[in-house]
């Protein structure tokens, strides 16, 4: 991209030179950061990041220089291009599912087909018979459908039994009438439906003979496929600008007695009989959550990258960035000059970023904990045992709600660290933040999931309550009924610790997580059931349960990741990394240390309020979070180079890998188009643009 402004070519950055500055910290590592990328990634996995990197990263049309400076028109034609390519490049290279997510990974452009490779396929392949598969299927695979899904509405979101659209089924044309029958009803938000999609996995109130069976997905046709036009009786549009995702042209829909054949109806599961209308339900109504259970875990996942993302970036330019002189322990070059101090250095910085590092290797174990735990429920479904499923459906909840609330929180605090760089959008963190924001809200917002989370763990503790001893066979197998037991058992349990490093005890820390959730638990069903508060009335309540549910099981996976029993063999390739590396073990003890430690101060109140701390004891605990700050800081930024986020997904000027960041903010301010612009401020003049630069 061209230049407007020349920059004079002799200048550069006052001393010392960023390139040094990120030397300087990597050499103060204690622990190799290529193992630890592999144990993040793992062989096969890093052999397929580089393989796939590398394409994209020599592939002109995935080429970003211009990405900031595009309005939505150009944006989205640059998005349509990308998408083009990438279809292409599938078929090229014949990618799976997961090379197909590092391509889109690296990327980083949600676009107009994501909703049909995210949301259209899979539910096709997860509701469809084999005959919609063969018909719809194998088309939207070639990409010669593109599809969108349409659940939400206008005026409904979370509350998918509220939705409005209706499909009746009309027995003497053997067909489904869809219809929005008010304004409200329309399809809103709907990815890729905008100005792409030409077919629709349309959500709406099944109807048969007078009854209504709830909503269930019709397939629909909604645009000509020579024309692209919308069909008869159905108006869309595009919603419009929103605070991200403009790349994807998110739609609106209205029906207007349209018809479809009952064969659009996905019937896996659910049939409508021909001629009669008689409805067959589910063999089992829990099938859906076990698809929720997945999606859910793969946003914890999404969670653990996000956080680095953002980590890397601001602790890089953190560790560049220098304010102020240091009067106590003033920083010198080698030539003995004084300079200002490094960022990095200042606690208040480091109190503010090591602990999202934290989180990040805190997601990554629970991820794996997920994944493990779905498998696990998959193979026993299969045979018809559901017995995992309310527990991990509660959890998945949870957690989704807690990991994607702490990425947004974390994403901003970075931004907000980098000071007013952080406000540029060449810092990195604009669109990224714009476009994970609505993580918050989609699979289910986060604070109605906490409900669903409380109110299986508050039914958990009255059965467990009500029979101990039925349960007791099932203590450190199932995590919730381990600490209602246990809680049962000590109800006035006390923490035993005496100094600060007390606190580094792992059962220590596991303690004061199970006594806490079980006494916001036993104290949230007193009220409910014995004083007879309303449940909107505990809502509060019920988010404070949910959040440190899910906090206790962050807490237990990173435990449990670091304790091993010398006499069993480990199968996971990552925890046979991390056992077998007394460094990389001894850094992420320290992670997990200050992860545990400043979760429970972010929120000593509940610790206090359950009386398992004392007011010193939460000052004893505080002091030992400084005491891992200064424990982590040599090794911080070779913690997130192991992320291993290349330059190209970061977009960052501020946290690029060679440390380059004032030549790269000032070479990349120089190609802002409007630097081309001479302007005519003549307030007599009615002429706004005197000339365009000529370049």
């Amino acid at each position: 991209m061209t230049s407007y402004v020349k920059i004079p070519s002799h200048l550069r950055p006052s001393d010392p030179q960023g390139p040094d500055l990120l030397t300087q910290e990597r050499e103060s590592a204690s622990f190799d950061v290529k193992e630890l990328t592999l144990l993040l990634y793992g062989i096969k996995d890093l052999e397929r990041y580089h393989k796939i990197l590398n394409i994209i990263e020599n592939d002109p049309v995935f080429d970003k220089t211009n990405i900031y400076f595009m309005g939505r028109d150009k944006l989205f034609e640059y998005t349509i291009k990308k998408e083009k390519r990438l279809v292409q490049l599938i078929k090229e290279n014949k990618w799976n599912v997961e090379e197909l997510q590092y391509a889109e990974w690296f990327l980083d452009m949600p676009g107009p087909f994501g909703a049909h490779r995210g949301m259209f396929i899979p539910t096709l392949i997860g509701h469809g018979t084999e005959e919609q598969k063969k018909k719809f299927l194998i088309p939207a695979k070639n990409y010669q459908i593109i599809g969108c899904y349409a659940q939400t509405e206008l005026g409904h979101g979370s509350n998918v039994q509220g939705l409005e659209t209706t499909a009746t089924y009309i027995p003497e044309t053997d067909e489904f009438e869809i219809h929005s029958p008010f304004l409200t009803s329309s399809k809103w938000w709907i990815g890729g439906l905008g100005r792409t999609a030409t077919h629709a996995i349309i959500m709406a109130q099944l109807k048969s003979n007078g009854k209504d069976y709830g909503p269930h997905p019709f397939i629909v046709q909604i645009r000509d496929l020579e024309t692209h036009l919308p069909l008869p009786g159905i108006t869309i549009g595009d919603i419009g600008p929103k605070f991200g995702f403009n790349a994807t042209d998110n739609g609106f829909m209205l029906f207007e007695h349209v018809r479809i054949p009952r064969f659009n109806m996905l019937s896996k599961y659910c049939q409508i009989e021909k001629a009669t209308g008689k409805y067959s339900s589910p063999p089992n109504d829990k099938i859906n959550y076990g698809i929720m259970v997945l999606i859910r875990s793969l946003i914890v996942t999404g969670v653990r990258v996000t956080l680095a993302r953002a980590a890397t970036i601001a602790i890089r330019y953190s560790a560049i960035r220098r304010q102020f002189i240091d009067k106590d322990e003033p920083k010198k070059l080698k030539d003995g000059r004084i300079v200002e101090t490094s960022v990095l250095d200042y606690t208040m910085q480091q109190y503010r970023l090591f602990p999202i590092i934290a989180q990040s290797y805190a997601c990554f174990f629970t991820s794996k904990a997920m994944n493990n735990l779905y498998t696990k429920y998959m193979e026993q479904s299969s045979d018809g045992n559901y017995s995992l499923l309310a527990d991990i459906h509660a959890s998945s909840s949870g957690l989704k709600s807690l990991t994607t609330t702490m990425a947004v929180e974390s994403i901003e605090e970075c931004r907000r660290s980098c000071g007013g760089h952080g406000y540029s959008s060449f810092s990195g963190f604009v669109k990224f933040y714009q476009d994970y924001l609505p993580n918050t809200t989609w699979e289910g917002d986060n604070y109605v999931l906490t409900q669903q989370t409380a109110r299986y763990l508050m039914k958990t503790f009255r059965k467990v309550t009500k029979n101990p001893e039925k349960y007791a066979s099932q203590i450190g197998t199932n995590p919730t009924i381990t600490y209602i037991l246990q809680y049962l058992n000590e109800p006035n349990q006390k923490c035993m610790a005496t100094t600060p490093l007390d606190f580094n005890n792992q059962e220590f820390q596991l303690k004061a997580f199970r006594h806490r959730i079980a006494y916001l638990l036993a104290n949230a069903v007193d009220q409910i059931d014995n004083q007879k508060k309303s449940w909107n009335s505990m809502l509060v309540e019920i988010n404070r349960i949910s959040r440190a549910h899910c906090q206790y099981l962050l807490v237990q996976n990173f435990i449990t990741a670091l304790q091993h029993n010398s006499q069993q063999q480990i199968n996971d390739e990552s925890l046979n990394i991390l056992h077998n590396s007394t460094s990389l073990k001894k850094v992420m003890t320290s992670l997990c240390n200050l992860f545990v430690l400043h979760t429970m101060e972010k929120d000593v109140g509940e610790f206090l309020e359950s009386e398992y701390l004392t007011s010193s004891q939460a000052r004893l605990l505080r002091t030992q979070v400084y005491n891992l700050l200064k424990e982590i800081r040599p090794n911080a930024v070779s913690l997130v180079d192991a992320f291993l986020i290349p330059d190209a997904l970061l977009s960052s000027a501020l946290g690029r890998y060679d440390g380059k960041v004032y030549e790269t903010m000032i070479d990349w301010a120089s190609k802002e188009p409007l630097n081309g612009i001479i302007l005519n401020i003549d307030p007599n003049n009615n002429n706004t643009i005197l000339e365009k630069a000529k370049l």
